[in-house]
């Protein structure tokens, strides 16, 4: 440690009297910046209604997190929820996981088994692959469709670079090595370009070594919360309940994981270019720490609980055209197939049958856009299609014999397939003579199919053999901005969304908590949201930009796991105890409200200071009686900081922080993971971190980190395991 700290104080010493010229990377103030995410098309971010945050390259490396879910928590962009280390549920203004999209280079990630509770699928994207990430919120269903209800995370992977005029070959690359002490990570990446006048290539590898989680000892609350005092190991072919030597080590939370980015462009000519993007992730046994702390009557509910290696798969060609016809601002079409692979397995303390459940996803997509520009007028339009073929198997295993026994599957044994196929347009105006304001309107429509098919009914004696949908999905949006000389700017926003059930919500068998069981319903619907923003920014000389914003979401239909009755009876005998029956139904109306408010400033040329405030507020709306706390809203939260910058140093220090969330503001029964928290509710917190860089040639340079910086002890609300103490990082970055 004390090599760490006196490497860390010669990098900070270092920037601190560096003299060079300004870096404009490290900016915080964009003037004149654009956008992809919000119409899928290169777009002014002062001409976009919807709020939309951007993270570039070199605040990505600048932060250097472990995980894409770690890069959005510590930017302060969203809030992210954690049921164990090897996760990350990122939440948009009240909603989460299935309600929240995730896009990779423009193809959607989610598909027909992301549920609504908390997913850990976004650590499948390699953070250190990433060119830039724009996050969107609110509806974005108008541009994506089903499930950006509380909007849209788009990741952007690195494009390889071509040789200049004149070069015949460029190539290059960077490596780098980091090591934190928190948990012991190990992460090796490296990235290669090799670029010609017409091919040109990039490959990237990353491979991360996480060891168990060490969490903060200073609690900041009236009884330490979260100590790992014991834990659950076999030992001489029996289940023992052993001491944790230090219980601030979350015993079982390591995992490993592997990321590769191959992505070639064959560009012709000057008019056209093919891309081929190949992305493989996939990991190792990822421990369910929150089920692994869960009380048993012999202390510990369950002596395994683990996600078996999470592999995502994606090959995608891309055809772009930069002009096509009466299309003069281009088109695209991009063909895709994913297949993704997931398992949950568990085991009781002191019972020898462990579950295995696995599931496969293939998913089959296309995506195509045009764009026409006309005098002040825009337009984009396209055709969106996606098929996905669910296949879910599962088994017992007796650990001491080896004997494979039946055990029910998690999604409809049959299989399931979910199709969804829709057009899209958006139009955007500026009117002519007052370019202060532009308007913009957009409008989906389609068709959604679904049907899962239950052949073995050994488990559980369902009515029907098949499940079968067929629903017709719109969503619209319309945004007026101006755009005043003086720096003013004014934003108005209206949207729906929508959210098709997918197989997870019409087919799913699982328990959700112990002594219930979830079962499948086929008469469930979309859910809906309607929106309304309104931004008010004010920028001062390009150097301080802030924005306001205050939105209002009405949420219907939406789909909440509530009682049931499953042929007449309200418990069933599952996994061999009884259990209430609960199934999805479309019972709930909520209203989100909330505002946030985001401060970017260059100060001088080499100092900036930037901050990010968050409210969200829901209720279920209820028709007697006091309405409820809708789950999945967070407490306030934040992050400021400042940045001090050179093109060869960098200092930054940020303050992260989260408010408190009352046990009375809790959805009992729900997604909030009241079993996680302290009894009075999760207790409000801060964590102070610094980042430090130096580049001592053009080819090296070291980055050096405190996360912690005060060793809090914490836990993020409905988490289920307490976040990382102080943590120090070291980075070696080199570049050819």
């Amino acid at each position: 440690m004390k090599h760490l700290l006196l490497i860390f104080g010669v990098c900070m010493s270092a920037a601190a009297f560096a003299q060079a010229p300004v870096d404009t990377t490290l900016k915080v103030v964009h003037i004149g910046e654009t956008v992809v995410s919000a119409t899928r098309s290169s777009q002014a971010r002062t001409a976009v209604a919807q709020q939309v945050t951007v993270l570039r390259q070199a605040e990505i490396e600048q932060l250097n997190t472990s995980t894409a879910a770690d890069l959005i928590q510590q930017s302060g962009a969203a809030f992210v929820q954690k049921s164990q280390q090897g996760g990350g549920s990122p939440v948009l203004r009240g909603f989460e996981a299935s309600r929240v999209l995730l896009v990779v280079d423009g193809i959607r990630m989610n598909n027909a088994i992301y549920r609504a509770g908390h997913l850990q699928n976004i650590i499948t994207m390699d953070n250190a692959a990433l060119e830039r990430a724009e996050i969107l919120y609110g509806p974005a269903s108008t541009a994506y469709g089903s499930d950006a209800l509380g909007g849209a995370i788009c990741f952007y992977t690195k494009n390889p670079v071509f040789a200049e005029a004149g070069e015949s070959l460029r190539s290059g690359g960077n490596a780098f090595f980091r090591y934190g002490s928190a948990n012991e990570e190990k992460t090796a990446h490296v990235e290669v370009n090799v670029g010609g006048q017409r091919v040109a290539s990039i490959t990237a590898y990353t491979f991360s070594d996480f060891g168990d989680l060490r969490m903060g000892e200073n609690n900041g609350f009236a009884a330490f919360f979260g100590k790992r005092r014991f834990y659950a190991d076999r030992i001489g072919g029996r289940d023992t309940i052993l001491r944790n030597p230090d219980p601030y080590v979350q015993k079982f939370s390591g995992y490993r994981q592997y990321d590769l980015l191959e992505k070639v462009v064959f560009r012709p000519n000057a008019n056209s270019s093919h891309t081929l993007n190949v992305q493989y992730s996939t990991s190792s046994d990822i421990p369910r720490y929150d089920r692994l702390t869960d009380p048993g009557p012999q202390g510990l509910r369950y002596s395994e609980w683990y996600y078996g290696p999470q592999q995502r798969l994606l090959a995608a060609y891309k055809f772009a055209l930069q002009e096509w016809g009466w299309f003069n601002g281009g088109a695209r079409a991009t063909i895709s197939y994913q297949n993704i692979e997931e398992s949950r397995h568990d085991r009781r303390f002191g019972n020898p049958q462990i579950n295995h459940r696995m599931e496969n996803v293939g998913v089959w997509g296309l995506e195509t856009e045009a764009e026409k520009h006309w005098g002040h007028q825009s337009m984009s339009m396209g055709l969106d299609f996606q098929y996905n073929d669910v296949q879910s198997e599962a088994n017992r295993e007796n650990i001491e014999t080896g004997a494979i026994s039946p055990q029910n599957t998690r999604y409809p044994d049959g299989g399931g397939q979910m199709y969804n196929i829709a057009v899209f347009a958006t139009h955007s105006w500026q009117v002519p003579g007052n370019e202060q304001w532009t308007f913009s309107e957009g409008l989906r429509g389609g068709f959604t199919g679904l049907k899962a098919r239950f052949d073995d009914k050994m488990f559980f004696p369902f009515p029907y053999d098949e499940a079968t949908q067929n629903t017709a999905v719109w969503s619209a949006s319309l945004g007026a901005v101006w755009n005043s000389p003086e720096g003013w700017r004014l934003a108005l926003n209206a949207s729906s969304g929508f959210r098709v059930p997918n197989i997870d919500d019409l087919g799913k068998v699982f328990d959700s908590q112990p002594g219930s069981v979830i079962v499948p319903n086929p008469d469930i619907k979309p859910e809906k949201t309607y929106n309304f923003d309104l931004g008010i920014t004010r920028v001062f000389a390009e150097r301080l930009r802030w924005e306001n914003v205050l939105w209002v979401t009405a949420f219907r239909d939406a789909i909440v796991t509530d009682v049931f009755r499953f042929n007449g009876q309200d418990s069933v005998l599952y996994d061999g105890e009884m259990s209430l029956v609960l199934a999805n139904q479309n019972k709930r109306r909520a209203r989100i409200w909330g505002f946030s408010s985001n401060l970017e400033a260059d100060v001088y040329d080499d100092l900036a200071l930037f901050g990010s405030l968050h409210y969200t507020r829901g209720r279920i709306l209820q028709d007697e009686g006091d309405d409820l706390p809708l789950d999945h809203i967070p407490p306030m939260y934040g992050r400021v900081g400042f940045r001090w910058h050179t093109p060869r140093a960098s200092v930054e220090g940020f303050l992260l922080f989260n408010g408190s969330k009352d046990i009375n503001d809790y959805l009992p029964n729900g997604e909030d993971n009241e079993q996680y928290a302290p009894s009075g509710g999760m207790p409000a917190w801060m964590t102070a971190n610094l980042n430090g860089s130096y580049r001592f040639r053009r080819v090296l340079a070291l980055q050096a980190g405190i996360d912690n910086l005060f060793d809090t002890q914490y836990r993020v609300f409905s988490s289920g395991i307490n976040g990382p103490g102080r943590n120090f990082r070291i980075t070696l970055r080199v570049r050819w």
